[in-house]
């Protein structure tokens, strides 16, 4: 079903389109917590750790993709509100090419260096066959992630958020009782689980090509769209590549962090990946409100909606702002028995340095949910080089103030989680004040909000 988001309550019309793409990224969140128990469980501590190392360069390059589908997104959902069919048509050609043609480059890439990319990333001599074998599987369906997260970014970019919910629950259901089956059943080990991993997202991409396909066929290219207008192309590389970009430069930025956090030693490299999961969850809702936010601000834009682009500004903070108090305050208050969920009790140094990182955060979270707000204002209106320079102010300052401050000995490892929400916080108050000043030119009719 699909949302003209240009019509509506603007606050219930954002939140009834969001709702499906939160519970989406919960459905994935908790697959992926279950896919680590049963390696954990089933194969041992050394799969574990190969699966776990090599899932950071997993989402390092899935972020690239992610990226690249964001940035044609973004530009659907103008094209569709103006209702630009032509150009809408033309973009979703020349977009699934373009892309179609850097995930196939990328993917030799990967399979000519494998070798060489698991060096790079330091992985211990005792896990080389175990990562080089799940890696090597992973890869195998990695042309599987770029077509879920473009015909998952097209959906949305029309209002559709229910459909790519629907696929991505049932994949993460099929994958789980499939790497069940493959580990525990049939003793595949790693592979096993790569194999459940590849198989589920194959059949979830192929289920979101056939209901496009067959359910909008108002969206499908005809004859005289598929050909190659540049200028079109140069507008969804802009903003395709700057939005990849963005992605890419936030994961590096994460790397270099979680390179700082294991000078600390095992007992705070523990406590960081454990605090990061409750992290993530805490603040993925508004993450997602944020990428509905783009959507809603893109189709309005297109349609020249301004006064509702006003009213969805306004709307947007508010519930931004409340939902990230709540969950500021659930954190803050608990961070010490959400610790226990994945870390045992008896661990109390781990847990201390946890709950720590989760209060210094968790009292912050309304600096990234504006933020992730900017992130989809700037890319709706056609302008995501403003979110790459809001990504470097908030990694910069994250990356540098960690070191600086981890250095001090009064200071220690508490640095590093300060910088995180001084960087988000540099970022806010950077977005902000450049749409103040620039509001007219940004977009045209739209006064002061």
């Amino acid at each position: 079903m699909q949302y003209d988001l240009t019509a509506g309550p603007v606050a219930r019309t954002m939140l009834k389109f969001s709702l499906p793409m939160i519970f989406g990224d919960l459905f994935q969140q908790l697959y992926n917590i279950s896919d680590t128990l049963i390696v954990g469980w089933f194969i041992g501590t050394d799969a574990l750790a190969a699966v776990g190392t090599s899932y950071t360069l997993i989402i390092f390059l899935t972020s690239i993709l992610l990226g690249l589908c964001m940035g044609s997104g973004a530009l659907f959902s103008i094209f569709y509100g103006e209702k630009n069919t032509d150009s809408l048509k033309s973009s979703i050609f020349l977009s699934f090419m373009l892309i179609l043609i850097i995930t196939a480059v990328i993917n030799v890439l990967i399979f000519i260096y494998i070798d060489e990319i698991i060096v790079f990333m330091q992985i211990p001599l005792e896990i080389y066959d175990l990562a080089y074998e799940y890696l090597y599987i992973i890869f195998i369906g990695f042309s599987f992630t770029f077509i879920y997260n473009y015909f998952t970014c097209l959906l949305r970019a029309v209002g559709n958020s229910n459909t790519p919910l629907l696929f991505l629950g049932a994949s993460a259901v099929l994958n789980i009782i499939l790497a069940i089956i493959f580990v525990a059943v049939c003793g595949w080990g790693v592979a096993g689980s790569a194999i459940a991993t590849v198989v589920s997202q194959g059949l979830c991409a192929l289920g979101l090509t056939l209901y496009t396909v067959l359910k909008c066929p108002e969206l499908m290219p005809e004859k005289r769209h598929l050909k190659w207008d540049f200028a079109m192309l140069k507008n969804i590389t802009n903003a395709s590549v700057l939005t990849c970009t963005q992605q890419s430069v936030m994961n590096f930025g994460i790397l270099m962090v979680q390179g700082l956090v294991n000078s600390f030693g095992p007992t705070v490299m523990a406590a960081f990946t454990v605090a990061v999961k409750i992290d993530t969850l805490a603040y993925m809702p508004a993450q997602d409100f944020g990428n509905a936010f783009s959507t809603f601000i893109g189709q309005n834009f297109g349609a020249k909606q301004y006064d509702r682009i006003k009213q969805g500004i306004r709307a947007a903070i508010k519930i931004s702002f409340l939902f990230c108090l709540i969950i500021s305050v659930g954190v803050f208050v608990f961070a010490e028995p959400l610790m226990t969920i994945f870390i045992d009790a008896s661990e109390t140094e781990i847990i201390h340095v946890g709950a720590m990182y989760l209060r210094i955060e968790g009292s912050f979270y309304f600096g990234i949910g504006i933020l992730f707000l900017l992130y989809g204002f700037y890319r709706a209106i056609n302008f995501p080089l403003m979110s790459v320079i809001l990504t470097v102010i908030s990694l910069g300052t994250r990356v540098g103030l960690a070191y600086y401050l981890a250095a001090i000995p009064s200071v220690g490892v508490d640095g590093i989680w300060w910088s995180i929400p001084i960087g988000w916080i540099l970022a806010d108050i950077f977005g902000l004040v450049y749409y103040k000043c620039k509001k007219t030119k940004l977009l045209g009719q739209l006064n002061n909000v």
